[in-house]
């Protein structure tokens, strides 16, 4: 079959790879129909997070079902699914405690510690050998393990564009404001207006939030905010004039709640890519001490952006004095999925609208390149195989 495939650092080809097949009771084979690329598989093909062997990438991807192992009863041959990123079991004790991207089960470098290059979470499709070596979804079929807790069938009359990101950038946005504790009334300051952020804020909006700030570097990615999620927008210039702008509009208090939707990718100059280098660092972590300014005292930030390293000199003296909620991990998927299927069924919120370029997948090198130098303004890049 047809797979984009990692090679090393800045190198992705479309090549061809073997068949995947039933490896255990409760695999399933999927016939991909849409994927989609993902600015987490940026941190892969940028070195954030390191990979040493060909691996198929690909996290966002739903199709239909080819073929299940003896142990799945809940789905069958033709059955059209959405997959969730995170590889869960189903019945261990996060996964029992709502936390399938904790899964004790599925990733064989699983372990408590949470260490930099061993003991991680759950399995993740297309996400590095540290997170399972499990191949991913931007390919023409794909193996999905523990299929009868994470794919989710699609309701008659939705077309791919409309519930494919159920797969990853809704529930992930969605739980970014969940962690916000937003009940009503809230001014949310959004860092980033990529595809998770503008998520953040169609959620931010259907919990509640009085006012959606969207902040960015790039002018066409916030005009896609305003235009696909109603916020307001604001462009960074600099970490004082992004604070002092929050406080100005929140009674010199700060934001209720801030969402750092970046990660450790954020936008660096030389000084700051020295002391990363000095300090054996991957990335920056100026857009989580941003939120920590400028949320209020007793407020929450609220961190889906990826990091995959520690950091020196990490303000944890302000999280103190503050007295702020920090949350963050990967979205667990499964335990949002069915209620923002639901919400998608609705009507009450469009994920489509984001949509930029799709693509056949022997064009996703090409997508790649586009999205990670934001060229011909791309938001998202969806490829069909």
């Amino acid at each position: 079959m047809k797979a984009l495939v990692f090679h090393k650092i800045n190198d992705v080809s479309v090549d061809n790879v073997p068949d995947p097949i039933i490896e255990e009771p409760r695999d399933a084979i999927i016939k991909v129909t849409s994927t989609a690329i993902c600015g987490s598989d940026l941190h892969i093909l940028d070195g954030f997070v390191p990979q040493m062997q060909d691996m198929v990438l690909g996290h966002e991807f739903m199709g239909i079902v080819e073929e299940v192992g003896s142990g799945v009863t809940n789905l069958k041959k033709g059955d059209r699914v959405v997959v969730p990123f995170p590889i869960a079991c189903g019945h261990c004790f996060f996964c029992n405690n709502s936390w399938p991207t904790q899964c004790e089960n599925s990733n064989p470098k699983y372990g408590p510690d949470g260490g930099l290059m061993s003991e991680k979470a759950a399995a993740l499709f297309g996400y590095t050998d540290l997170y399972g070596g499990v191949n991913g979804g931007q390919a023409e079929y794909v193996r999905v393990p523990y299929s009868d807790f994470g794919p989710r069938k699609v309701p008659e009359g939705l077309t791919d564009e409309q519930v494919l990101f159920l797969t990853d950038i809704f529930p992930t946005g969605w739980a970014a404001a969940d962690w916000g504790r937003i009940r009503g009334g809230e001014t949310v300051a959004i860092f980033g207006a990529g595809p998770v952020g503008i998520m953040a804020a169609k959620s931010a909006w259907l919990m509640g939030a009085a006012r959606v700030i969207n902040i960015d570097i790039q002018q066409y990615r916030l005009d896609m905010a305003r235009q696909s999620a109603n916020s307001e927008t604001l462009l960074w210039e600099s970490e004082d004039q992004v604070v002092e702008y929050i406080r100005s509009i929140t009674q010199g208090r700060g934001a209720d709640v801030c969402i750092d939707a970046v990660g450790m990718e954020a936008d660096r100059n030389f000084l700051e890519k020295a002391k990363a280098v000095i300090n054996l660092e991957k990335g920056t972590p100026k857009v989580l001490e941003t939120c920590l300014r400028a949320v209020r005292r007793a407020g929450v930030v609220s961190v889906v952006g990826v990091y995959g390293s520690p950091f020196d000199n990490f303000p944890v003296h302000r999280w103190f004095d503050k007295g702020v909620t920090l949350m963050g991990t990967q979205a667990p998927v499964q335990y949002y999925i069915d209620h923002l299927m639901q919400l998608v069924v609705d009507g009450k919120v469009r994920l489509d609208d984001i949509i930029t370029h799709t693509l056949p997948l022997a064009d996703a090198a090409h997508g790649y390149e586009i999205f990670k130098k934001k060229e011909d303004n791309c938001v998202k890049v969806v490829l069909k195989p």
